[in-house]
C-alpha cells in the first residue's frame, strides 16, 4: 500500500473518479497546466486535456456559477477555489442558488457540485489566506461539508462526495497538505458521508477536532497520557451532516468534552456541538464543555501560531474539566 500526503491522495481521487466517469470535470485558477497552486491537479490536464480540466479567469463567483450551470446540465463540476478566504465573491452563488436548486425543484434538480478549498492557517498566509470559514457553511441548508484531516480519509471522502448528488465543500487542510502522510490504497474505497472516527480510545475526556486541528488533538493526548490523564479523540471527519451519535457515545463514557478548531470562538462550529451535545446528553457531564478555538481578531499575519490552538492551550482546557 503506497503512502501519500494529503495533496497525493485528492489527486488520486479525481484521477480516479475521471477515470470512471466521463461526466467529472475540474475547473479553477491555474488548475491545468500548471497543476493549481498547490499542485492537487497537476497532472490531470496532459491526461483528460482542456475541456475536462478547465483553467479558469480570477472570478469566483464565475467558476461557481458555471459549474452550477454544468451540473445542471448532466456534468459533475469539482471547481476549485484556490483559497478558502477567495470564497466569499461565490458566496451569493453558493447560497443562493447551488444550495437550493434540489429544495426549489421538488428533488427533479439535483446540482452535484463537489467545491474543493484549502483553509486554515500555518503557511504564513496572513489573514487573506488562513480563514476557516467552515461555519458559514454548516449554517446554509443544502450544503455538505467535509473537513478530512489525513490522507485516507481525504481520498475515501472525495471519492464518496463526487459519487452522491448534493453540493459539497471539501475544506481540506493546507497546513498539513504535505505534513500528514499515511496508507493509502491505490484501489477504489469510499469512506461514509457523516461518519466520525475514534481516532485514539480513552476514558476521562472526549477531544473532538477536525481537519488540522486532528494533529494538535492527537499531540495533546500523548502529552495528557504522559500526564496520566486519558484521552479520547474524536474526529469529525464531515461537518455537516455531522456524527452525533458517535459523540454521544463518547462524551457519555467520558463525562467531558473539549472541542478544538481554528476558527473565532463566537458562532464557531463548536458552540453547535456544545447545544448538541448539551440537549441529549446533559446528565452525563461531570464539566462544563470547554472551547479551544481561534481569537475573534482577524487571522494576524506575524502571530499566527499565537492565534492557532496548539497541545499547550488544549491541555489546559483539560485539566480545568478535569479540576471542576
Amino acid at each position: 500500500m503506497p503512502t501519500m500526503n494529503i495533496i497525493e491522495a485528492v489527486r488520486d481521487a479525481l484521477r480516479m473518479q475521471m477515470r470512471a466517469d466521463k461526466r467529472v470535470v475540474v475547473l479553477g485558477e491555474d488548475v491545468g497546466k500548471f497543476g493549481g497552486v498547490f499542485r492537487a491537479t497537476s497532472g490531470l490536464f496532459d491526461e483528460f486535456g482542456g475541456e475536462r480540466v478547465i483553467d479558469t479567469p480570477l472570478a469566483e463567483a464565475g467558476i461557481i456559477g458555471t459549474a452550477i450551470g454544468m451540473a445542471l446540465y448532466g456534468l459533475r463540476p469539482v471547481p476549485e477555489i484556490q483559497f478558502g478566504d477567495f470564497i466569499f465573491p461565490a458566496f451569493d452563488q453558493i447560497v443562493n442558488e447551488l444550495a437550493k436548486f434540489r429544495y426549489r425543484s421538488g428533488g427533479q434538480y439535483p446540482c452535484p457540485v463537489v467545491i474543493r478549498t484549502p483553509v486554515g492557517g500555518g503557511i504564513r498566509g496572513g489573514h487573506y489566506h488562513s480563514q476557516s470559514p467552515e461555519t458559514l457553511f454548516i449554517h446554509t441548508p443544502g450544503l455538505k461539508v467535509v473537513a478530512p484531516s489525513n490522507p485516507y480519509d481525504a481520498k475515501g471522502l472525495l471519492l464518496a462526495c463526487m459519487r452522491q448528488n448534493d453540493p459539497v465543500l471539501f475544506m481540506e487542510p493546507k497546513r498539513i497538505y504535505r505534513a500528514s502522510k499515511g496508507e493509502v490504497p491505490e484501489g477504489d474505497y469510499v469512506l461514509e458521508i457523516g461518519k466520525a472516527s475514534v481516532t485514539r480510545e480513552g476514558s476521562q475526556v472526549t477531544l473532538l477536532a477536525w481537519s488540522g486541528m486532528v494533529s494538535i488533538a492527537d499531540e495533546t493526548a500523548k502529552q495528557a497520557e504522559a500526564a496520566g490523564i486519558s484521552v479520547e479523540v474524536v474526529d469529525l471527519r464531515t461537518l455537516m451532516p455531522f456524527d452525533i451519535d458517535t459523540i454521544l457515545t463518547s462524551v457519555k463514557k467520558t463525562g467531558r468534552c473539549v472541542i478544538v478548531h481554528e476558527a473565532p470562538r463566537t458562532c464557531g462550529f463548536g458552540a453547535e456541538l456544545i447545544a448538541s451535545i448539551q440537549e441529549r446528553a446533559m446528565e452525563y457531564l461531570e464539566a462544563p464543555i470547554m472551547r479551544v478555538t481561534g481569537f475573534d481578531t482577524p487571522f494576524p499575519y506575524s502571530l499566527e501560531h499565537e492565534y492557532m490552538p496548539n497541545p499547550d492551550r488544549v491541555l489546559g482546557a483539560i485539566r480545568q474539566t478535569l479540576e471542576w
